[in-house]
């Protein structure tokens, strides 16, 4: 499992999406069938309405919430055709840079 972009602190405000790819450790013909996510306590799994997907190996989840300092465990579970594996990823809370400015 790998993750598609590395992870900046998530500012509390922020409701981002996380993209993380099982398409190393799938089996030849392997497909995933349902994908499961949770969080520590403070941080918020698809707020607003978003909702977890899966396009090929790729499971795409979004992140909400959080408490500024804090770094919070996200459990990604998946079940595919063959078996059920779970991976925990950290994901920290607190400010983010700006992107660039222009006058």
């Amino acid at each position: 499992m790998a993750l598609l972009k590395p992870l900046p602190p998530k500012a509390p405000a922020a409701v981002l999406d996380y993209q993380l790819d099982w398409s190393a450790w799938l089996a030849n013909g392997e497909t995933i069938s349902n994908a499961d996510i949770s969080a520590d306590s403070g941080l918020i799994v698809n707020p607003s309405g978003k909702a977890t997907s899966v396009s090929g190996g790729v499971v795409t989840f979004w992140l909400g919430g959080g408490t500024s300092g804090v770094t919070y465990g996200v459990t990604v579970t998946v079940t595919t055709t063959a078996r059920v594996d779970s991976r925990t990823i950290q994901v920290s809370v607190g400010p983010r840079l700006l992107l660039g400015v222009s006058a």
